[in-house]
């Protein structure tokens, strides 16, 4: 469907958003039209107010979570707004759908323990563990995400002045200092793990597989994984729990709210305040165990 097409290089292009980010829009959008097949819909033209209800409907009977359905709700109301405004519809037919409500789900993050476990699990006798130890360290210094952390070219790096530059989501650049701990680590691998991996000389991606190739976002899952297991975490680990853990335990020493949402590179600081539900809770805890009448 070229206006698919059409709507998605738009927001490559116009809108600035990250490759993944159009593929998922990609993805829910073709699930959508796959569901007109039955309905004998061949082009825009044809969809409806009521196709778009009934393919939620349809997504609720497959017991679809309710983020997965705000998200292609999200997806469907971006679509056809952009026909509407680019004059294909005479209406726009998803302007009055709603979002469903989603309960809001809190991080799950590490604490201090086990976090000291996780990044003290790699053994620094391959290049492999060099590297897997920088990556760590740079996740759990710098609450990048781990798509920034795989993108990091050799030029963001400045291990003199201690910060790294990253390309976050919309292409915003921002630039987070990095701890003595992660800047050690890094020199280390850019010292002598690095160069044991590297295959070709004018790679300029920071973090390289076994095979000297940009790590993928599976291959870094899988290490994490791993780690955890071995350092006897039983958390349901996921490649952003070192993020959780970053904003977490800052907010927990008393950093500012606006510093930890600039250092994220949330574009709204009410996304950055779900830490302080987490943050909260420990006081509250706190509270609980040390006040002789709580």
């Amino acid at each position: 469907m070229n206006q698919l097409e059409e709507f998605l290089n738009y927001l490559f292009v116009e809108k600035g958003l990250a490759s993944n980010t159009v593929d998922s829009y990609r993805r829910d959008l073709k699930s959508f039209f796959d569901f007109l097949i039955n309905t004998n819909k061949k082009s825009v033209q044809d969809v409806s107010r009521d196709d778009i209800v009934n393919y939620l409907s349809f997504l609720k009977t497959k017991a679809k979570a309710a983020a997965t359905i705000a998200r292609h709700t999200a997806a469907l109301k971006a679509f056809f707004k952009f026909l509407y405004q680019e004059g294909y519809l005479p209406e726009n037919i998803a302007e009055d759908i709603k979002r469903p409500k989603q309960q809001q789900k809190l991080p799950l993050f590490l604490t201090f323990e086990e976090v000291d476990k996780l990044l003290d699990s790699p053994v620094l006798n391959t290049p492999g563990g060099i590297r897997d130890k920088a990556m760590l360290e740079v996740l759990y210094a710098t609450g990048m995400r781990v798509s920034e952390l795989l993108n990091l070219n050799l030029s963001n790096i400045n291990l003199e002045i201690g910060y790294v530059r990253c390309m976050g989501k919309g292409s915003k650049e921002r630039i987070v200092p990095l701890g003595s701990k992660a800047i050690e680590s890094l020199d280390t691998y850019l010292r002598w793990g690095r160069s044991k991996l590297l295959k070709n000389r004018r790679e300029q991606t920071v973090f390289l597989n076994n095979h000297g190739r940009k790590m993928t976002r599976q291959g870094f899952w899988k290490i994490i994984k791993n780690y955890a297991q071995k350092a006897g975490i039983e958390k349901d680990i996921s490649p952003h729990i070192l993020r959780h853990s970053f904003a977490t335990h800052l907010l927990e020493n008393g950093a500012d709210l606006r510093a930890v949402q600039e250092m994220l590179g949330h574009s709204d600081i009410s996304t950055t305040q779900i830490y302080t539900h987490v943050t909260r809770g420990k006081i509250s805890q706190v509270y609980r165990q040390a006040h002789p009448r709580a």
